[in-house]
C-alpha cells in the first residue's frame, strides 16, 4: 500500500499539469452535466415496513388523488379578550379574510370555519384550512406573499391571526451561512497551525474542488437515480470536512519530510505513501459508516449515506493526486515564511505541546484513564432516558407565527388537536363495511385518552373508510404514544367482531413508528459498522486490542454526546443559553446521524494519530517512545482538524430551527469528546498501560491478514523506484529546534 501510494504521489508531483487538467476536465464535465440535467425530484419521505406507511399506501390506493401532497396552511383567528369570533364584526372580518385567502392563483380551496364548524367551544378561536394545488416546494413567492398579506390585512381588524402548515415553510434551511462561517474559521485555524497562507489555503482549495465535483455529480445524476433535493446536504457537509482533514494531513507530512532534508518531489511522494495510507483507511471507515445507513431501511437515508460516501471517496482521491500536484506547482509556498526567507527549515523538536502532553499522560496513565472514562460515563447517563420523536411547530421559537398558531389551537381545541390520528378501515372482508366502520369508530372513541372521533369518509367503492381521532394529549406526549399502542392492541378483538381491519396513521402515528424503527435499527447498525471497522483497523494496525479500544472509545464519546443532547434539548438544562425555547423529544434520526458521521470522523483521528505511533513502534521505538512520537508528529494536526470540525458544526447552533440546533450541538459535542478526551487522553493512557501488549497479534491471525504496510516500513528501506537515492533539498537546510 505505502509503496503503491508513494508512486502515485511521485507521479502526481512530476505530472502535475496532467493531474490538474484531468481534475479540471472532470469538474467541467460533471458541472455541465449538472446544468443540463433535469431538476432534482422532490422525493416523498417513506418508511417501508411500518404500519403508518402501510395505511398511507392503502389510502393512496383506495382514494386515488385524495392524498396528493399539496401545500396547506391553517390560519387561526383569535378574538380579542372577552369577545367571540362569532360576534358580527369579528365574523365579517374572518369571512372577508377567508375569501381573500381563496383568491390566490395556486389555491385549491379555503374552507370557511363557520361552515366547517371549526370553532372552539368557548367561541374565542376559529381556524380556516387553505389547500393549494401544488406542493410546498412548488409554491411561488407570490403565493406565499399573498398568504402573508391577507393575514396582515385580517390583523388590522383587531383579530389576532396566526398561521401554520407546510405553505409557510421556506426552501433551503440554514441558507449556507453555516458552511461559510465554518470555512472562515477553518482558514484561521489552518493559518495558525501552519503559519503560511499557502499551507492554509491548499487544504481549503482542494476540499472545495472535491465538494464541487461531488455536488455536481449528485445534481447530474439526481433525475436518473431519483435523488431528492436534500440528498446532497450530508455529502456537502462531510465532503468539506474530510476534504480539509485529508489534505491537511498530507500537507503536514510533506512539511515534515522537507524538514528532514528531502527534495520536494521525494517529500511529496513520501507524504502520500505514509499519510496517504492513513487517508485511504480513514476514508474507508467513513464510507463503511455512511453505506451502513442502508441498515436502517429508510430509502432517503440510504441515498443520503451513499451520496456522502461518494463525496468521501472523491476527497480521498483529491488528497492522493491533486494535493501532491499542487505541491509540485508551489513546492516551497506551503513552508513557513521564515523557512522561505532564511533557507532553513525548522524540524520539530522534543518540547512541543503534544510531546509534553504525551509525557504527562505516560507518567499518570491510570488517573487520566479513570478521569476520562468516568467523566464521559457520567455525561452518558442521561442517554438512558432518550425519547425519540419528530418535533413540529411546538419546537419553534415563540417569535414565529407557526409556534403561536400551534399554541392557539392547543389552547382553544385541546393539546391533542395539533396531532390527530388517522384511522384507515379496510372493509373488504366485512359483510357490511359501513356498519363495521361505525363499530370501529365507536370502540376507538370509547378508549381512554380519546377526545373526539370525526365522521367516517368512504371511498367510491364503499369498502374503505377514513376518520380522525383527536387525543387528549399533545403529539409528542408519552401518553399519546401509549394511546396509539392501546388502539393497535385492541385491533384483534375488534376485527374478529366486525370482519374489517384497520390501521393507524397520520403525522403523529408516523413519527411514533419512525422513532420505534430507528431505535430498533440502532443496535444492528452499530454492530455492522463497528464490526466492519474493527476488521479494517485490525488489518491497518495488526493488533487485536487497538481496534477494540478504538471502537469502545467511540461508543463512549457518542453516548456522552447523546447524553448532553438529552440534558439540553429534552430536559432543558442550559437550553436558554442556546436559544432553545421548547424542550421535547430528540429528533428520531439524530442518533443514526450522530453515529454515522461521528464514527467516520473519530476513526479519522484514530488512524492518523495511532498510525504514527505504530510507525514509530515498527521502526524500533519502545511503546512509550512510540506514543510520544505519535503525539509529536500528529497531535497539533489532529487538534487543528478537530477544532475545524467543532467550529463547522457549532455554527449550526446559531440557527433558529431547533432541529438544526440539535444536530449542530450533538455533532460539535461528539467531536469535542472524541478528539480531546478519547483520542488525546484515553488512547495514550490505554497504550501506556498495555505496553507491548497493545500491539499483540496471534501468529495465526498475523499470517491470515493481508499486509498493507500503512506505516511505510517498505519506504524506510527505500522504495524500488529506479531513481537515485533522495538528496537534500537545494537551498534549504534542515535544523532542529
Amino acid at each position: 500500500m505505502a509503496t503503491f501510494l508513494y508512486r502515485v504521489g511521485r507521479l502526481a508531483f512530476r505530472r502535475r499539469w496532467y493531474v490538474a487538467l484531468v481534475w479540471a476536465a472532470v469538474l467541467a464535465a460533471v458541472g455541465l452535466g449538472a446544468l443540463k440535467a433535469p431538476g432534482a425530484v422532490d422525493e416523498e419521505f417513506s418508511m417501508p415496513g411500518i404500519e403508518s406507511q402501510k395505511a398511507f399506501d392503502l389510502m393512496e390506493q383506495r382514494f386515488p388523488g385524495a392524498t396528493a401532497d399539496g401545500a396547506t396552511a391553517r390560519v387561526v383567528f383569535i378574538a380579542p379578550d372577552g369577545e367571540k369570533v362569532t360576534a358580527a364584526g369579528n365574523r365579517q372580518a374572518v369571512e372577508k379574510a377567508v375569501a381573500g385567502l381563496g383568491d390566490g392563483t395556486q389555491v385549491a380551496s379555503a374552507v370557511d370555519p363557520f361552515r366547517a364548524k371549526t370553532i372552539s367551544r368557548d367561541g374565542s378561536t376559529a381556524f380556516a384550512t387553505v389547500t393549494y394545488k401544488v406542493g410546498a416546494d412548488d409554491l411561488t413567492d407570490a403565493g406565499r406573499t399573498h398568504l402573508e398579506r391577507t393575514i396582515d390585512q385580517a390583523r388590522d381588524s383587531g383579530l389576532t391571526v396566526e398561521a401554520g402548515g407546510t405553505a409557510l415553510a421556506a426552501d433551503g434551511g440554514p441558507g449556507g451561512m453555516a458552511e461559510v462561517i465554518g470555512v472562515a474559521i477553518a482558514a484561521v485555524v489552518l493559518l495558525i497551525t501552519f503559519g503560511s497562507l499557502a499551507a492554509a489555503g491548499l487544504p481549503l482549495l482542494t476540499a472545495v474542488i472535491g465538494v464541487g465535483v461531488s455536488m455536481a455529480t449528485i445534481l447530474a445524476l439526481s433525475s436518473a437515480l431519483g435523488l431528492s433535493t436534500t440528498t446532497g446536504t450530508l455529502a456537502m457537509m462531510l465532503g468539506l470536512a474530510v476534504g480539509i482533514d485529508y489534505a491537511l494531513f498530507v500537507v503536514s507530512r510533506y512539511r515534515e519530510e522537507r524538514a528532514k532534508g528531502r527534495v520536494p518531489q521525494e517529500a511529496a511522494a513520501l507524504a502520500v505513501g505514509t499519510a496517504g495510507s492513513a487517508v485511504v483507511f480513514a476514508g474507508l471507515t467513513v464510507v463503511i459508516a455512511l453505506a451502513g445507513l442502508a441498515v436502517v431501511g429508510i430509502p432517503m437515508l440510504t441515498k443520503m449515506g451513499l451520496a456522502a460516501a461518494g463525496a468521501v471517496v472523491v476527497a480521498v482521491l483529491i488528497a492522493l493526486t491533486l494535493v501532491p500536484a499542487f505541491l509540485g506547482f508551489w513546492p516551497n509556498a506551503v513552508l513557513t515564511r521564515r523557512a522561505r526567507r532564511s533557507g532553513r527549515i525548522e524540524e520539530s523538536g522534543e518540547a512541543g505541546a503534544g510531546t509534553r502532553w504525551a509525557r504527562f499522560v505516560l507518567r499518570r496513565p491510570l488517573p487520566v484513564l479513570l478521569l476520562g472514562v468516568v467523566g464521559l460515563g457520567a455525561l452518558a447517563l442521561p442517554a438512558a432516558d432518550l425519547q425519540l420523536g419528530m418535533p413540529g411547530d411546538e419546537a419553534k421559537p415563540v417569535s414565529t407565527t407557526e409556534r403561536r398558531a400551534y399554541d392557539a389551537l392547543a389552547e382553544g381545541f385541546g393539546p391533542g388537536f395539533n396531532g390527530p390520528l388517522t384511522i384507515v378501515v379496510d372493509g373488504k372482508g366485512a359483510t357490511d363495511p359501513k356498519r363495521a366502520a361505525g363499530t370501529i369508530a365507536k370502540d376507538i372513541g370509547s378508549t381512554g385518552g380519546v377526545v373526539s372521533v370525526s365522521p367516517a369518509r368512504f371511498n367510491d367503492a364503499g369498502d374503505t373508510a377514513v376518520f380522525s381521532v383527536v387525543p387528549a394529549t399533545a403529539p409528542t406526549d408519552e401518553k399519546t404514544k401509549n394511546l396509539v399502542t392501546t388502539i393497535r392492541d385492541e385491533r384483534p378483538g375488534i376485527e374478529s367482531r366486525t370482519g374489517a381491519s384497520y390501521e393507524v396513521t397520520g403525522t403523529t402515528a408516523l413519527n411514533i413508528d419512525i422513532a420505534d424503527k430507528v431505535q430498533a435499527a440502532l443496535i444492528p447498525y452499530l454492530i455492522v459498522v463497528v464490526g466492519l471497522a474493527i476488521v479494517l483497523l485490525l488489518v491497518v494496525f495488526r493488533s487485536v486490542l487497538v481496534p477494540l479500544k478504538a471502537a469502545l472509545g467511540f461508543l463512549l464519546s457518542v453516548l456522552a454526546s447523546l447524553g448532553a443532547v438529552v440534558v439540553v434539548f429534552q430536559q432543558g438544562h442550559g437550553a436558554e443559553l442556546l436559544g432553545v425555547e421548547q424542550t421535547g423529544p430528540i429528533m428520531s434520526l439524530m442518533p443514526i446521524f450522530l453515529v454515522g458521521i461521528v464514527f467516520g470522523l473519530a476513526m479519522d483521528y484514530e488512524v492518523f494519530l495511532v498510525s504514527r505511533m505504530r510507525e514509530a513502534y515498527v521502526h524500533g521505538e519502545s511503546p512509550a517512545q512510540a506514543v510520544t512520537s505519535g503525539f509529536r508528529h500528529s497531535a497539533r494536526v489532529v487538534v487543528a482538524a478537530a477544532l475545524i470540525m467543532i467550529a463547522v458544526f457549532a455554527g449550526f447552533i446559531g440557527e433558529s430551527d431547533s432541529m438544526i440546533k440539535m444536530i449542530g450541538f450533538g455533532l460539535a459535542s461528539a467531536v469535542l469528546f472524541d478528539a480531546f478526551v478519547v483520542r488525546m487522553a484515553i488512547v495514550p493512557a490505554v497504550l501506556a498501560l498495555l505496553g507491548h501488549k497493545a500491539w499483540w497479534l496471534p501468529k495465526w491471525l498475523d499470517r491470515a491478514l493481508p499486509r498493507v504496510d500503512v506505516e511505510g516500513e517498505a519506504l524506510s528501506r527505500g522504495p524500488d523506484t529506479g531513481e537515485p537515492a533522495p538528496e537534500a533539498a537545494p537551498g534549504l537546510e534542515p535544523v532542529r529546534t
